[in-house]
């Protein structure tokens, strides 16, 4: 790896400037609407959709079942990753950017529409699995090229801050969603909610859609990519031939230590990310006496805080590198999660609201500076296929399973379980953070 970058900043009202905000624009509202569908499935996962298109067990079993579709999601995006990464290092971001955008919007948004078990049995849950399949296998390519557009326009110097834009796209799609949800509750007897109301929430991911794929059609093309193609052009002996040569997932493969590294980096974030934001949607409500109201408005202001969190997580990191501005909200979410569920016991609604706020606030922090540190561990060769390797591989090890392991713990062994598989995440997290390497202002052109 190189020094620092010495790309020119981008100067304010220029055309580079516009094309530039319009990227950031592009990559957070696909994140957005990303985390917007999984906020909203897990919030309503934990309520509703259990009885709806899984009826005839117990509670516990239905919230499984209900959350075992969620992370049946998780399970087709490493197939997308593979496929769009490829496709994108072969042939661009911007493609891949449109493509997997319009695939999430619509599939989200035909959850809404789709009938019950109660009106036409096992194929309303069949179709249910099949959506979440498609929503899945999107957002397996969707990530990896918001947050590489954004870092490879954006200058070396400030890349923590820029690339955790589209990263607080979570927080800001799960604040949407949480407000969205709340105001239907407020509006809507539980009964019309849990008949109908539900369905206005998947529905509006059609402005979403819309507003999006219009945003994301006047996106340019990654300048680093441009220049890599290019010089990849001139010394090929085809024209013809693409930045990526063969396989970009087989090439990311033979660089272990980056992959590896960056998924434990994601394991503890991961996981502290759905205990926060779906885990005490089901804790709150059926173990402990919250109203659902009540801690969805919670998880809202969290997420508030969070975003924050992130934005000035990754700023941080352009000053003091990735490494030191992760260690230390990692090690603070391993103090404060004992003292989360303690605090959650005494079923105080302020008490609630510091925990979880507190919570979600570190996660942020150690969230933000996670998209630049991904991006600048690998070549540009293979930098989508290896971001979508990470981002994807350890969601399915940490984030699909999360919530299903934190329901089945705490119903077998206890709160003090979840506590015990959140530290041990973390400090998976911690050793991946103590053997990296610091790759702060890194030239992305010169990563080989």
């Amino acid at each position: 790896m190189s020094g620092p970058a010495t790309v020119a900043p981008v100067a304010k009202g220029t055309s580079r400037d516009r094309g530039f905000r319009r990227v950031l624009a592009g990559g957070m509202a696909g994140a957005v609407l990303e985390w917007y569908d999984f906020a909203i499935y897990g919030i309503l996962a934990a309520t509703v959709l259990g009885p709806l298109f899984f009826p005839g067990s117990d509670g516990t079993v239905k919230l499984l079942l209900a959350l075992a579709t969620q992370g049946l999601g998780f399970v087709a995006r490493p197939l997308g990753g593979v496929l769009f990464g490829h496709l994108g290092d072969r042939f661009g971001r911007k493609p891949m950017l449109v493509v997997t955008f319009l695939l999430l919007g619509a599939s989200t948004a035909a959850i809404g529409l789709l009938p019950t078990y109660g009106q036409i049995g096992i194929w309303a849950t069949v179709s249910l699995l099949v959506l979440r399949l498609i929503q899945g296998f999107a957002l397996g390519g969707e990530f990896g090229a918001a947050v590489l557009l954004v870092s490879e326009h954006g200058e070396a110097k400030r890349r923590g801050f820029w690339a955790s834009w589209p990263q607080a796209g979570a927080p800001a799609g799960t604040v949407l969603a949480t407000v969205l949800v709340s105001l239907l509750i407020f509006f809507l007897p539980d009964a019309q909610f849990d008949s109908w109301g539900w369905r206005l929430a998947f529905l509006f991911a059609i402005p979403l859609l819309i507003i999006g794929f219009w945003i994301r059609r006047g996106v340019e093309e990654s300048p680093v990519f441009l220049a890599a193609r290019a010089k990849a052009e001139r010394t090929a002996v085809n024209p013809e031939t693409p930045v990526a040569h063969g396989s970009s997932i087989a090439a990311a493969l033979v660089n272990p230590r980056a992959v590896l590294t960056g998924v434990g980096v994601r394991l503890g974030e991961n996981v502290a990310f759905y205990l926060y934001t779906i885990f005490v949607i089901a804790y709150g409500t059926q173990t402990l006496d919250f109203g659902r109201g009540e801690i969805i408005l919670a998880v809202t202001f969290g997420s508030i805080l969070q975003f924050i969190g992130m934005l000035g997580g990754g700023a941080w990191s352009d000053r003091v590198g990735r490494r030191v501005a992760m260690i230390v909200p990692a090690v603070g979410l391993a103090i404060w999660a004992p003292i989360f569920f303690w605090l959650m016991h005494f079923e105080s609604l302020p008490l609630l609201y510091l925990g979880v706020c507190v919570g979600t606030l570190l996660h942020g922090m150690l969230g933000g500076p996670e998209a630049a540190f991904i991006a600048e561990l690998f070549p540009t060769s293979h930098r989508y296929a290896g971001a979508s390797l990470v981002f994807q591989g350890s969601s399915i090890i940490a984030g699909a399973p999360a919530p299903l392991i934190a329901v089945w713990l705490n119903d077998r062994y206890g709160v003090g379980s979840v506590v015990a598989y959140l530290l041990i995440t973390i400090a998976v997290t911690l050793t991946a953070l103590v053997l990296s390497r610091e790759t702060k202002g890194v030239d992305l052109s010169t990563i080989r």
